[in-house]
């Protein structure tokens, strides 16, 4: 009986005193990981200027969390679906301030951008179209999966 008791005073102090009936389970827990030596894909076909901008948002602080080392980490953005527009040339007043965030990105050396030349052709797009901090591969989806084949990781 003694124990019987016993086991169920330590199940009921075991359980987290519910303070907030919206929170029954508390709060989170911040675990301290530290991130480095990362190559990641994003596999960036989107449709609107705010996925895009999403996009870049979590690359850039990827980027940042892993110390910003390009000897350590690469992050390769693959352009194929409808944000090809965004990089046209001729579309830069109408897009300037993401084209100027686009290429501050790649300044040190760690975040590039790689358009497929399929696609961007399909948008009317050739090569002297598209904005010179972006490189043009052959097809944005192998182009994908020649980067998993070297270890990078797939992000959409």
């Amino acid at each position: 009986m003694l124990k019987r008791i016993l086991v169920i005073a330590a199940l009921a102090l075991s359980q987290p005193v519910l303070a907030d009936s919206h929170a029954p389970w508390g709060s989170a827990k911040v675990l301290d990981i530290q991130y480095a030596k990362q190559k990641v894909v994003y596999d960036a076909a989107v449709n609107l200027v705010e996925a895009l901008t999403s996009v870049l948002d979590r690359a850039s602080y990827l980027s940042a969390i892993n110390g910003a080392d390009p000897f350590d980490n690469k992050i390769v953005i693959v352009l194929h679906g409808n944000e090809i527009p965004f990089f046209a040339i001729r579309n830069y007043a109408k897009y300037k301030d993401l084209m100027d965030r686009a290429q501050s990105l790649t300044v040190g050396g760690i975040i590039e951008f790689r358009m497929c030349r399929i696609a961007a052709k399909g948008h009317g797009f050739e090569p002297e179209d598209i904005h010179g901090f972006v490189s043009m591969v052959p097809m944005g989806d192998a182009e994908i999966v020649r980067l998993q084949q070297e270890g990078y990781a797939y992000m959409r």
